[in-house]
């Protein structure tokens, strides 16, 4: 009977175990080295089974901890997605250095919202979180993200220009109650001409943030911040009667269409309204405008609130009395001598009665 060989006799012929120098093995078929021939599958089986036990216990382990790892991440970079900084209110689209960040002298609010839920967080300790504010290059467009990281929104934050004073002042710090706060009293010092974009936008970060995962900033939409020199001729959001017609859009003060409106006695908001109401075709002859600028003009103009108590009466016979408002619009008309209708409410028929009496 033929001895069987050992499967390392040419490593070394009086040792069932391999030699020091051969050790360049697949990690997976470690636990093959160092074994002789044996005489049965069986006998081999039941001396590979601790080592086969070890091997497979420990692959389990190292997928189990991978998918752990995953799962964690997939579930912070959701948290990250979900719970995020907003403002509530939106930012003017232009404004002046010196002047405080408001929308209508009222403070902007901000909020700690939950987007999976669409809900203000309320409660924990989030809900009472500081937040800062920044101030960001406009041209950060997180529309076109789903999210961003905290890189990239630092890379975006913008810092005073060299030699001048911080661009930002003021309180800079909100501290939220119930997931609300609010801005406090805060300014430009710079304008924004001196970006790429000549725009800012407004960043909110939390301070100390508590947990493992992140609370994405929030964003404000981009605005154009101008030289508090320049605010003696801003134009009004909306409109007053009483205001100067320099006021309305694409009409400069001492400008061509100024001068000439002027000229024609058209001075005031009121004025050009009247006009525009009662000859609309005399009024963009007197502004000698294009399409677009006339479209401006008149769509600023439309903004303004009227007075409703200045009313005007025309008496057009056969029991019709015409209602007009501070502008020279019909709004109404008296058709029985008693019955107020508005316009919008009189048939065809009490259209033309109206408008054409016999």
């Amino acid at each position: 009977m033929v001895q069987k060989r050992n499967i390392n006799q040419d490593n070394d012929e009086n040792s069932e175990f391999p030699s020091r120098e051969s050790k360049r093995q697949h990690p997976s078929n470690a636990f093959f080295s160092g074994l002789r021939s044996y005489s049965s599958p069986q006998e081999l089986a039941l001396r590979l089974e601790p080592s086969i036990r070890s091997w497979v216990r420990e692959e389990i382990e190292r997928t189990l901890q991978s998918t752990l790892r995953s799962s964690l991440n997939d579930d912070k970079t959701s948290q990250s997605r979900a719970i995020q900084l907003l403002f509530d209110d939106i930012l003017p689209s232009s404004l002046f250095t010196g002047s405080n960040v408001s929308r209508d002298n009222r403070p902007i609010k901000v909020l700690l919202h939950d987007a999976s839920s669409n809900q203000r967080i309320t409660s924990g300790p989030l809900s009472s979180a500081k937040v800062d504010v920044v101030v960001l290059n406009g041209e950060f467009n997180p529309n076109d993200l789903e999210d961003w990281s905290e890189e990239e929104f630092s890379k975006k934050v913008i810092r005073a220009r060299e030699g001048k004073r911080p661009l930002l002042t003021g309180d800079l710090i909100i501290q939220l109650r119930d997931g609300v706060g609010y801005l406090g009293d805060i300014s430009f010092t710079d304008n924004s001409s001196w970006v790429k974009s000549r725009t800012f936008r407004l960043g909110l970060k939390l301070i100390n943030r508590s947990g493992e995962f992140r609370v994405r900033e929030g964003v404000s939409k981009p605005f154009t911040v101008r030289d508090h020199r320049g605010e003696a001729y801003k134009k009004h959001y909306p409109p007053t009667l009483d205001d100067e017609i320099w006021r309305l859009e694409k009409i400069a003060k001492d400008g061509a269409s100024h001068k000439r409106l002027s000229n024609e006695g058209i001075s005031c908001v009121k004025e050009f309204l009247r006009l525009f109401v009662t000859d609309p075709s005399l009024l963009r002859k007197m502004l000698a405008c294009g399409n677009n600028i006339w479209e401006k003009i008149t769509e600023h103009v439309s903004t303004c609130p009227l007075d409703n108590s200045e009313w005007y009466i025309y008496n057009a016979g056969e029991s019709i009395v015409l209602l007009f408002n501070c502008i020279y619009e019909l709004v109404g008309a008296i058709l029985d001598g008693q019955n107020f209708q508005s316009i919008d409410k009189l048939d065809v028929f009490q259209k033309v009665c109206t408008l054409y009496p016999t």
